[in-house]
């Protein structure tokens, strides 16, 4: 059982602080806000998937529930950071979910391309953005049954 308790629900990667905090109150509005940690860039997202650096201690069998990640972030892109986690067997099996800015076709074809398990852009209007996060919410954390061989 200690083993759940060192697990989060949602390893969220996001360097903007405004849309981090209009995520974490939207998540807070539906009642989601069980575990969820935030990093702000591509190198922390790795470190924390994979158990490197300042999270060494961490087991990679205590991985995520699911993983917002943003494109554009400094040090590595969300790109590379989902091709990392998709690439390797021990993580490949996390779902991603791309809360992204970014409209760009390219963006979303490499993303799919790559094992991406939902692209959403993110909306600007508050109300949409919570309603957006509600759904998101409910759908990874309490609908989608993940694989246990992860």
């Amino acid at each position: 059982m200690a083993a759940a308790d060192s697990s989060v629900d949602i390893l969220m990667v996001e360097d903007n602080p405004d849309d981090e905090q209009l995520t974490l109150r939207a998540f807070a509005k539906h009642h989601l806000t069980n575990k969820i940690h935030v990093v702000r860039d591509g190198q922390e997202a790795l470190d924390y998937v994979f158990c490197s650096g300042r999270y060494a201690d961490r087991r990679i069998s205590d991985h995520p529930h699911v993983i917002l990640l943003d494109i554009k972030l400094p040090l590595i892109d969300g790109i590379e950071v989902l091709r990392r986690i998709k690439a390797d067997d021990r993580t490949r099996t996390i779902p991603v979910v791309m809360l992204t800015s970014s409209h760009e076709e390219r963006d979303l074809v490499e993303s799919y391309r790559l094992g991406v398990n939902s692209y959403i852009v993110k909306p600007v209007d508050f109300d949409q953005f919570t309603e957006s996060a509600r759904a998101l919410g409910m759908y990874w954390l309490l609908l989608n049954r993940p694989s246990k061989a992860a």
